[in-house]
């Protein structure tokens, strides 16, 4: 598995790499490497397991190296390319958007429209769970996931404490859950707020 992070938001990005990897991975300076070194990097294992779980920083800086990670992107450990800058326009970007490498960019955010989160909460426990998700779909490039589970839980509450019937808690019971989901699965954190937007619905 490799997964390339970029973007100017450290700490959004930092959150990600640790949900994913844990708290104990190695740490590669990209600048530092050289072709040679990329075998035994991504093919090879280490003394205490077979799966290495790697972040390596700035690679792009570093082209040769870079041009070159297409020939691993089936390596069998878990890699994370954290680029604090990333052009785009390169070759050797475009070559691992087509392979099918997951790209993840996380730019400061603007602050929080509460009142579109609002919106998407309102449909979803309206019973309207597609337009929910499609306005979320809209804001999921300004916010950021957890901030924004955060928002619904806010909504999920004021909605049981105005209604206090059956449904109200059982939202409230699945919004509770998506923020477990959230701190502890590997999956895409908008995947999962998209689904729990859908099962409001029923």
């Amino acid at each position: 598995m490799i997964k390339i992070f970029s973007g100017d938001d450290r700490v959004r990005a930092t959150k990600d790499i640790k949900r994913l990897l844990g708290e104990s991975y190695e740490v590669i300076e990209g600048e530092s490497l050289s072709p040679s070194d990329l075998p035994s990097l991504f093919l090879g294992t280490s003394l205490f397991a077979t799966e290495r779980k790697i972040l390596i920083r700035d690679l792009s800086s570093n082209l040769p190296c870079f041009e070159k990670l297409v020939d691993y992107k089936n390596t069998p450990h878990s890699v994370i390319i954290f680029e604090s800058k990333l052009d785009k326009r390169l070759k050797s970007v475009k070559e691992l958007e087509k392979s099918g490498l997951e790209f993840r960019e996380y730019k400061k955010l603007e602050p929080v429209n509460t009142r579109e989160i609002f919106s998407v909460f309102d449909l979803a426990s309206a019973g309207q769970g597609s337009r929910a998700v499609n306005l979320l779909k809209k804001l999921e490039d300004k916010e950021e996931p957890i901030q924004f589970s955060a928002l619904l839980a806010t909504q999920a509450i004021k909605n049981f404490e105005k209604k206090k019937d059956a449904r109200s808690r059982r939202i409230l019971k699945k919004i509770a859950k998506l923020d477990l989901d959230l701190k502890s699965s590997p999956l895409d954190p908008w995947l999962l707020i998209e689904s729990a937007l859908i099962s409001l619905t029923s």
